[in-house]
């Protein structure tokens, strides 16, 4: 397998969690301490520690060490590696909106031609 394909592997794996990706979300605001990442979450500071190895091995987060802190931060590396690699399938999906729009637009103008049949 790839490299790549590892990656996008691990990357998809950790994003399959939705404490993980409320964790990526927080992160987005700035770096934060496991106790203030724990906060909204009905769990132990062990549990959300098992989340951020999981985002940490994934490259999707960086901790550092400031004295007794150790913040969390965002890498958004991997997660432009998904919006790559989704790129081909967003684009299949609003070439397809559009033919679907045209098609609609047709049918209207189809109606407004031939009276909508509805009455007034």
């Amino acid at each position: 397998m790839a490299v790549a394909a590892e990656q996008l592997d691990r990357t998809f794996a950790a994003l399959a969690d939705p404490t993980r990706r409320a964790i990526l979300a927080r992160l987005a605001g700035g770096q934060a301490s496991v106790t203030d990442l724990a906060e909204p979450f009905a769990m132990s500071l062990p549990a959300v520690s098992k989340h951020l190895k999981v985002l940490e091995r994934a490259g999707l987060i960086a901790r550092g060490r400031e004295r007794q802190w150790r913040p969390a931060r965002l890498e958004a590396g991997p997660l432009k590696e998904v919006a790559d690699w989704m790129e081909p399938y967003r684009r299949f999906w609003e070439e397809s909106y559009d033919r679907l729009e045209e098609y609609l637009e047709e049918l209207q103008d189809r109606g407004k031609e031939h009276g909508d049949g509805r009455k007034r």
